[in-house]
């Protein structure tokens, strides 16, 4: 049986409203980094359903380059999360403001 169009996105919308509660809902910052993370996979997922119903070639570096762009967010966050853990010893994202200016 093949996933029809819908319930791919379906399934879409609902990884990004739990991406969406996660980040609303979390307190540490590697969660609420994870579910922002959640959000892009969404999208992904749901570019990937438009370029299959539609038949078109661009979904595919479309996707390629959210996942490109995931990946380096991925490595500088986690850079940050640990500069950040190193000198606070947490990472609580209501109780950081190193970074303000």
């Amino acid at each position: 049986m093949e996933p029809t169009f819908i319930y791919t996105l379906v399934l879409s919308a609902t990884l990004f409203t739990f991406g969406i509660i996660g980040v609303m809902w979390k307190r540490n910052a590697i969660s609420i980094f994870m579910n922002v993370e959640l959000m892009l996979n969404a999208a992904n997922l749901a570019f990937v359903a438009f370029a299959r119903e539609f038949g078109l070639i661009q979904g595919g570096p479309l996707v390629l380059f959210v996942m490109t762009v995931a990946a380096a967010e991925a490595g500088v966050g986690l850079a940050i999360f640990i500069a950040i853990y190193r000198t606070r010893r947490h990472i609580r994202a209501d109780e950081i403001d190193l970074l303000r200016g």
